[in-house]
């Protein structure tokens, strides 16, 4: 009887997890890149004279529109 209802607990939790939602399913991704610099501020060059870059990749959100919260009198 213990095995059954372990096996059928085992089952559930690998149902759960393979229908799950991502976290990353409902947003955009964007790359944003920035110029390396060293410590002095400057910008590092690469082998071919122009500057290396250093890429990101971001999750971009939905800006949500509100209502203005009242002053007190």
């Amino acid at each position: 009887m213990n095995r059954i209802i372990n096996a059928t607990a085992a089952i559930a939790l690998a149902l759960f997890f393979t229908f799950m939602p991502s976290a990353q399913a409902g947003g955009e991704t964007k790359e944003v890149c920035h110029d390396k610099v060293d410590k002095a501020g400057k910008p590092v060059n690469g082998k071919d004279g122009k500057p290396v870059q250093e890429c990101k990749k971001i999750k971009v959100h939905k800006k949500l529109e509100g209502t203005a919260v009242p002053d007190k009198k």
